[in-house]
């Protein structure tokens, strides 16, 4: 028992360390400075500290040939990518796998990636966030708190460290828009932010900017946290399920 607990938290540090160095995190008002993280060179962007770390290819959580992703390889150059609806039906295969009581609700593409959002049909509570690689359609847990915050589906969850997952968190939804704004204001000024959806174990929020998605943030429902998901690119276009 000794050993697996050691096994446990071993392989937890290593991870929250690998994503803590790359992911900005703010904790309210007087934080350091945010510095954009994505784009073409950026620390997320092709060619920066994510296209190694967290990219697509080969990277420590990637979907081709990562630690946490598929068998290993490169792009086709001449590749077209898939459509949303494509992107949809890979979520709705890989959800099968959880039961009957999941269902896909939303699916956003953005530049480098289709972004998923999975509910539970018996709670209404938001269950799960994914990822679909726009030319393999190959279907992974999101990076971040998805990984890291979330008490049900979550890695910690997954090895039993956590206690019975609750929605009903200390940091409730209308705090946790205040948080994502009081963020936005300091470090993303003219980016507004959207109503709350609640996972166990945090919130996450879409970032608005003239009317239109920016992209997203997530809030810890325990201790106010604020994480900007830096990992998919600029917006393209959503689709909402029934």
């Amino acid at each position: 028992m000794k050993t697996r607990c050691s096994l446990i938290f071993s392989i937890a540090l290593v991870i929250l360390l690998a994503l803590t160095a790359c992911i900005p995190l703010w904790s309210g008002p007087g934080s350091a400075p945010y510095q954009q993280p994505y784009g073409p060179g950026g620390m997320m962007g092709p060619g920066g500290m994510g296209g190694g770390m967290m990219g697509s290819s080969g990277g420590m959580m990637g979907g081709q040939g990562g630690m946490m992703g598929g068998m290993g390889g490169t792009y086709n150059p001449n590749a077209r990518p898939i459509s949303i609806d494509q992107a949809a039906n890979a979520a709705k295969l890989y959800i099968n796998a959880y039961g009957g009581d999941l269902e896909l609700k939303e699916v956003m593409e953005f530049a480098w990636n289709f972004y998923a959002e999975v509910e539970e049909k018996s709670t209404g509570v938001h269950a799960m966030e994914l990822l679909v690689d726009k030319y393999t359609g190959q279907v992974s847990p999101e990076m971040g708190p998805n990984m890291m915050w979330n008490a049900k589906y979550g890695m910690m969850a997954s090895y039993g460290v956590t206690a019975a997952p609750t929605a009903n968190m200390p940091v409730k939804a209308p705090q946790a828009k205040e948080l994502a704004r009081q963020f936005l204001n300091t470090n993303l000024p003219g980016v507004t932010v959207d109503e709350a959806d609640t996972f166990y174990g945090y919130y996450t929020l879409h970032t608005m900017k003239g009317g239109q998605i920016e992209g997203m943030l997530s809030v810890n429902g325990y201790t106010g946290a604020v994480w900007y998901h830096t990992w998919h690119g600029p917006f393209i276009t959503m689709k909402e399920l029934d």
